[in-house]
């Protein structure tokens, strides 16, 4: 291929100066290249980002008062309580039937249990000895020796005497307690039910 665009002009920079590997380096004081900072150091030195020759009295600023404040040690946070106001709108019959009698019988347990642990500590210390004999000597004549306390209030009869009570008793508890929700749905449909506040404690 040939060119044909002609003898082409020459520039008298690209002849006459040097290549740019062959200039010669810009006068100034030589050192490490520090590139600008967007905050200035704490310390006030040359490698957080203050330039050579820059004033270290006003150049700190919002910055360096920022950088040297130090935090707070020993603040007391107090704990925030989150509360919540509710309301108990309505109470299952089924649900207040159970558990009043699971816990009527509970209840009737310990009666029992409590019973025989007071007879038996009452006659370890000779209560039913002493007041029985005492009844008797009031009630008996010659003719016959009273009334006998302690056969009467025997262990057996009072067992089972405090069993037929707790029986009763779990009958009526879980019967007063699902009447007692029934009633409270009913007044709850014309007051609005019974307002609970709880409070969370973080």
């Amino acid at each position: 291929m040939t060119d044909t665009r002609g003898p082409q002009p020459q520039y008298e920079g690209y002849a006459t100066g040097p290549l740019p590997g062959e200039r010669e380096p810009a006068p100034g004081p030589s050192g490490p290249y520090h590139p600008p900072q967007a905050y200035q150091a704490p310390g006030g030195g040359t490698q957080g980002g203050q330039r050579p020759g820059q004033p270290a009295g006003g150049a700190q600023g919002v910055g360096g008062a920022q950088a040297t404040r130090k935090p707070r040690t020993g603040a007391r946070t107090t704990p925030r309580t989150r509360k919540a106001r509710l309301r108990v709108a309505k109470a299952d019959p089924w649900s207040v039937m159970k558990v009043s009698f699971l816990l009527s019988i509970a209840l009737g347990i310990c009666t029992v249990v409590a019973s025989a642990v007071l007879w038996m500590v009452m006659d370890a210390m000779g209560v039913f000895e002493t007041v029985g004999g005492t009844i008797s000597e009031a009630t008996g004549s010659n003719e016959s020796n009273g009334f006998d306390l302690q056969s009467f209030l025997s262990l057996p009869r009072v067992l089972i005497f405090t069993s037929v009570i707790a029986v009763i008793d779990v009958v009526l508890a879980t019967a007063l307690a699902t009447l007692g929700a029934f009633i409270y749905n009913l007044s709850a449909g014309f007051v609005g039910g019974v307002e609970l506040t709880l409070a969370e404690d973080e």
